[in-house]
């Protein structure tokens, strides 16, 4: 696996070298007489073959107009097959589209039609593997390994279990000068992030056995030093090593192993199966950062972008009909925003049809509505009472699903404000933050609100768990099923 430097190094002379073959394959008699014979559109065309300087012009201008499209894959990316494959193939084909506008005012170096597709076509198909190549995993077992924590006491505990090279490890200051006697005195399990902490401090009584780890390796700098030290030392694996994590750092770790494409490990003494990777052996097991089955990711993306722009286009006239109705029902504003927290704890804005007063929540800050627990909240207007019992307050979210910001199902995303007062309340709340956020889940359809957050929480982590394309449309179903009985039983109260 190939870091920092060295990995922009092998993919950019990787992108060059891969232009350069296709132009070369593209522009071979036999290729152009194939091309030009029996792809329509294009059996019309003579087969032209560039010589000389043509040919060397050609090259040059191929190489810059993609491998500057290709810019910004020269960055590590995440391991995600899917993704690379996807993003790969976008900046090639704004590399084509930059040589055929070239061609189209009568440049004097473009390449011939034929030979541009070819050649388009051609570097789509070869550059993701070249990607994929030289981000794949190691293959020997000396990786180079930095451990990342937030407490002394805890790196000493996991670092025996690496049996690999580790270049240092990365702690807050106050972590590193902290004395072991506030480590040592938990009883109770203690929430990782999502790893579920299970200490045993018999083993480090003295703070002698923990200076003594600590000082054989080098302490590399704070957690806000991750990703230098990611790339300035070429990691290929973190270990995490956390006690008392929270939104920003344990989950900000986590971010940056995955944008640099790096293993993030735990310790299986420490860890909740949440997390790890099925089938692991040893102390050390993989975090899943990823843990959709890259066909699956495919088709479950394939099925938001269906469902939500097909739900979107089809609802035009109710869409109106709902603005309407709240602009008569008070005067007030259409839609509402929130922010709501997504994977790795990040937020992002989401917006549904307003069916409360507004400003509803000016005085008593964000809370959970009554409604969710059955009760009557003076806050929602009439129209919104509605809005809410048919659920279709929540249509506007699909926009967010299209955007790729939410998925059909998932987690039901909450406001940023309430996972910290449910997390205060000793829920392990951010588990549910390894998988993008959805429009229904499993607790949903169960009638699960934020009012149960523990109960939610289960049912949350069964769906991490057990995740998969046609289980997402199980929850589909059932939850169609759910808002049609829903309709029903309120147009009959009526």
């Amino acid at each position: 696996m190939l870091t920092g430097w060295r990995y922009r190094l092998a993919s950019a002379t990787g992108t060059a070298f891969v232009v350069v073959a296709a132009v070369l394959v593209a522009n071979h008699p036999v290729s152009q007489s194939a091309f030009t014979t029996v792809v329509p559109l294009f059996d019309r065309l003579e087969p032209t073959v560039l010589n000389g300087s043509s040919l060397r012009r050609a090259i040059a201008l191929s190489v810059l107009a993609v491998g500057g499209a290709a810019w910004p894959l020269y960055k590590p990316r995440p391991r995600r097959i899917l993704d690379t494959v996807v993003l790969v193939q976008k900046r090639v084909f704004v590399g084509g589209f930059v040589l055929a506008t070239l061609g189209y005012f009568k440049w004097s170096h473009r390449l011939p039609r034929a030979t541009l597709v070819m050649t388009v076509g051609l570097v789509a198909a070869v550059l993701p593997a070249w990607f994929l190549l030289i981000r794949a995993s190691p293959t020997d077992d000396d990786g180079r390994i930095v451990i990342v924590g937030d407490d002394p006491a805890q790196i000493a505990r996991v670092t025996p279990a690496v049996d690999a090279p580790v270049i240092g490890y990365l702690c807050p200051t106050v972590a590193r000068l902290a004395t072991s006697g506030s480590a040592k005195s938990s009883e109770a399990p203690i929430a990782d992030g999502g790893v579920e902490l299970r200490h045993d401090d018999s083993e480090f009584a003295d703070d002698a056995v923990q200076s003594t780890v600590l000082d054989s390796m080098t302490r590399l700098g704070g957690l806000s030093r991750l990703e230098d030290a990611l790339v300035e030392h070429d990691i290929d694996t973190v270990v995490l090593a956390f006690r008392h994590a929270d939104r920003a750092e344990f989950f900000g770790a986590l971010d940056a192993c995955h944008e640099h494409g790096v293993d993030a490990k735990v310790h299986r003494k420490y860890a909740d199966s949440v997390l790890v990777s099925e089938g692991d052996i040893g102390a050390l097991v993989d975090v899943d950062l990823e843990p959709w089955d890259p066909l699956d990711h495919l088709f479950k993306r394939l099925f938001d972008v269906a469902f939500a722009g097909v739900g979107l286009l089809a609802l035009v006239p109710l869409l109106l009909a709902i603005a309407v109705a709240i602009k008569l029902d008070d005067g007030g504003s259409i839609l509402y925003k929130q922010d709501r927290t997504a994977v790795f704890g990040e937020s992002f804005p989401v917006y549904k049809f307003r069916s409360m007063i507004e400003n509803a929540e000016s005085e008593t800050g964000a809370t959970i509505s009554a409604e969710d627990a059955g009760s009557v909240d003076p806050r929602v207007t009439r129209v919104g009472r509605v809005l809410r019992k048919t659920h279709l307050d929540e249509i506007p979210q699909l926009w967010s699903i299209l955007v790729g910001d939410m998925s059909v199902v998932g987690p039901r995303p909450e406001r940023p404000e309430l996972d910290s007062e449910i997390q205060d309340d000793g829920i392990d709340w951010e588990k549910r933050w390894f998988v993008k956020p959805g429009l229904t889940g499993l607790a949903q359809i169960n009638d699960v609100t934020g009012h149960e957050p523990a109960k939610k929480l289960r049912y949350d982590l069964e769906y991490v768990r057990h995740q998969s394309f046609w289980f997402d449309v199980l929850i589909v179903i059932r939850q169609v099923w759910k808002v049609l009985s829903d309709i029903r039983e309120f147009t009959s109260d009526e």
